[in-house]
């Protein structure tokens, strides 16, 4: 498992003249069950990515399709981690150690 944090690198309006599809990007990563959970930072100086991939360099990969990657809008902060305590309802996440 992974967490990416996003840090914009440009002012908002650049961000949200791209946003639309960077949601596009980010239904396509749940639809491949890739993302776990995202949302934005507060306050709004990036966002937080939750994601499920086999190895780092598929992360990469899958990363360098987000359009705030390919404009270089955000930087990126990748650090990964093994889930294994969660809470009542997020079992599905917990890998063993």
């Amino acid at each position: 498992m992974f967490i990416v944090s996003l840090t914009y690198t440009c002012e908002l309006d650049q961000i949200n003249a791209h946003l639309e599809a960077h949601i596009a990007y980010l239904k396509n990563q749940y639809a491949l069950g890739h993302f776990v959970a995202s949302g934005r930072k507060v306050p709004r100086t990036g966002g937080v990515i939750l994601a499920r991939f086999d190895s780092r360099e598929e992360l990469d990969a899958a990363l360098q399709l987000d359009p705030f990657y390919k404009e270089k809008l955000a930087s990126y902060e990748i650090q990964e981690f093994i889930p294994t305590m969660v809470g009542e309802g997020l079992e599905a996440i917990r890998e063993e150690a």
